[in-house]
C-alpha cells in the first residue's frame, strides 16, 4: 500500500473509457459565493438588474465556477487516491443559471504508468451540459492518481 486511503478509484483500477459523473442544482449561493471566492464581481454575475439587458437576461454562474464545478467530480471519483491534479482546459459553450442543475460526465481516454510515483497519470475528457441537455462546456484534464 502507498498510504492513500479514502473512498475513489486507484490508478490500477481504472481503464481506457471507463465513465463516471456527478451533478448539483446551481443556486443563487453559487453565484454569490463564487464572487466572493475569485473576487470577480461582474454584473454579469450579482446584478440581476443589469443582466437583464444582456444577451443572458439573468445572473450567470461565472464560468471558474461551472470549471471548478467539473473539477469536483474529477476530486471526488479519485477520492483520497489523487497525488495532483495536473492540468484542467475548459472552453465554456453556453451559459449556467441558478436554478440549473449542471451534470459533469467524464470518460478516461488514455493511461501513463509513473512506477517512480506508485501510480500514473489519468487522462479524461469531460462534457458539462444542464437538465435540457445542452452543453455548458467541454474540457480535458490529467491526474496523477495512487495505485496500490
Amino acid at each position: 500500500m502507498n498510504g492513500l486511503t479514502g473512498s475513489g478509484k486507484r490508478f490500477d483500477e481504472v481503464a481506457i473509457g471507463d465513465r463516471f459523473e456527478s451533478a448539483v442544482t446551481i443556486t443563487e449561493t453559487h453565484l454569490v459565493l463564487g464572487a466572493g471566492l475569485i473576487g470577480d464581481f461582474n454584473p454579469h454575475h450579482v446584478n440581476a438588474e443589469y443582466a437583464k439587458g444582456t444577451r443572458f437576461g439573468t445572473p450567470i454562474l461565472h464560468g471558474m465556477m461551472t470549471s471548478a464545478i467539473m473539477g469536483a467530480a474529477v476530486g471526488m471519483y479519485f477520492h483520497g487516491t489523487a497525488i495532483a491534479y495536473l492540468e484542467h482546459r475548459v472552453r465554456f459553450t453556453a451559459p449556467v443559471r441558478a436554478g440549473d442543475t449542471l451534470t459533469a460526465r467524464w470518460r478516461i481516454t488514455a493511461l501513463e504508468p509513473k512506477p517512480k510515483h506508485g501510480g500514473g497519470i489519468v487522462t479524461l475528457s469531460g462534457r458539462a451540459s444542464i437538465q435540457d441537455g445542452s452543453e455548458v462546456a467541454e474540457a480535458d484534464a490529467k491526474i496523477l492518481v495512487g495505485g496500490r
